[in-house]
């Protein structure tokens, strides 16, 4: 431990890490019910996960982006729907401490407490005395059966003026859960959606979007504390490539622990092992997954050096962030189309875990802001000089 208590980064990784077992254990469950189990949120608890983004004044360690891509890098190892959950309660709970102090006074009241959210402002909201109202459903929510609050987006229509986006924060127990998460991947992370009908929220509880997209907290001690003084999507970007690189990383040891006892069946290889397409096979996934690791550690560097020196974000450098997820996504996609096209026959047995890795990395590079083609594509845009088309930046 550190002299203020905090844990290293070294041991929040091994904790990580030894949640492995514990992971793999729950993962059919959490397919088959389409939800984490409980017990693996009290193992991500116990192993201080729900902890990173939490403000030390509030007991938590205010971990740097490195620390958040490594720690769900490993738990991406165990089971890719436990440690996409993990990064998106980092998410909302990093907007969370966007807020004024009295409503983070609120929020994190509750230990360990769990905030979900979307960034799709897909409710419409009213002025109301003292708040807002709101109605509005949100799909994709991720960890929401876990949740105690939501961090919700919707496009305030004002009395006069042209309507803006803003996010709102609420307790779950004001919104309603619809089970419709029926999916071929990440099926564990249970994203159901939630509705909003004729919502109440108070004024304290609402900010402006584009504030938080471009780091500024309505909080002075949020404000204060390097990781909290940082725009919305580079912070978000930086936190999500950290699964994909575990899922990569899972389909090269899951590979490699069933390759001594996997003959190539209709030929002389008594080991898929001996096999020279199998070196180039191994040896081209695993170039990628260091390919992969090199643009989530360059995106997780460039956000905190940025937040430790509160220097001005570029557009290039915002949009590079972008462009760095995406490059995780896609290498890692390449590594375990490889891999798994490699496995055989008997790898679309669902004991097999390299079925249900593939699935889930696909379901990753088919989300709006990880995409690949979508970031290489704004990548390419702003290097020919034009304007970014999107305000995700």
């Amino acid at each position: 431990m550190s002299k203020i208590g905090t844990p290293s980064r070294e041991q929040l990784v091994r904790k990580a890490a030894e949640l492995a077992p514990l992971l793999r254990k729950h993962a059919s469950w959490a397919e088959e019910n389409r939800r984490l189990h409980d017990e693996v949120i009290d193992g991500l608890a116990d192993a201080g996960v729900f902890k990173l983004r939490r403000p030390k004044r509030y007991g938590g360690y205010e971990a740097d982006t490195r620390t958040l891509v490594e720690v769900t890098t490993e738990l991406g190892r165990g089971d890719g729907s436990a440690a996409w959950v993990a990064s998106v309660y980092a998410i909302p709970g990093w907007m969370a401490c966007q807020f004024p102090d009295e409503v983070q006074d609120e929020v994190f009241a509750t230990p360990d407490v769990r905030v979900c959210g979307t960034l799709s402002p897909s409710g419409m909201a009213a002025p109301a005395d003292g708040g807002i109202v709101v109605d509005g459903k949100w799909r994709f929510t991720s960890g929401a059966h876990h949740s105690h609050w939501q961090e919700i987006l919707a496009v305030l229509v004002p009395p006069a003026g042209e309507p803006y986006p803003v996010m709102a924060l609420v307790p779950m127990s004001d919104l309603l859960v619809v089970d419709d998460w029926q999916t071929s991947g990440l099926r564990g992370t249970g994203s159901v959606s939630t509705v909003a009908k004729n919502l109440f929220v108070p004024q304290q509880r609402v900010l402006p979007l584009g504030a938080v997209l471009q780091g500024e907290p309505a909080s002075q001690r949020s404000a204060d504390s390097r990781i909290y003084r940082l725009p919305l999507l580079p912070v978000a970007a930086a936190s999500s490539v950290g699964t994909a690189l575990g899922l990569g990383r899972a389909a090269l040891d899951t590979f490699l622990q069933r390759l001594g006892d996997r003959k190539i069946t209709y030929t002389d290889y008594e080991s898929q092992s001996a096999a020279p397409l199998t070196h180039l096979q191994v040896a081209e996934a695993t170039l990628k997954l260091d390919a992969a690791e090199f643009h989530a550690r360059r995106l997780a560097t460039q956000v905190d050096s940025k937040g430790t020196e509160g220097a001005p974000w570029k557009i290039e450098e915002r949009i590079r962030a972008r462009a760095d997820m995406g490059a995780v996504v896609k290498l890692v996609r390449e590594a375990v189309d490889i891999l798994a096209g490699a496995s055989g026959g008997s790898s679309i047995y669902t004991d097999v875990p390299i079925q249900r890795i593939a699935r889930d990395v696909q379901a990753i590079s088919l989300h709006a802001l990880m995409h690949p083609n979508t970031n290489t594509e704004l990548y390419g845009r702003v290097l020919c000089g034009l304007d970014p088309n999107t305000q995700y930046i």
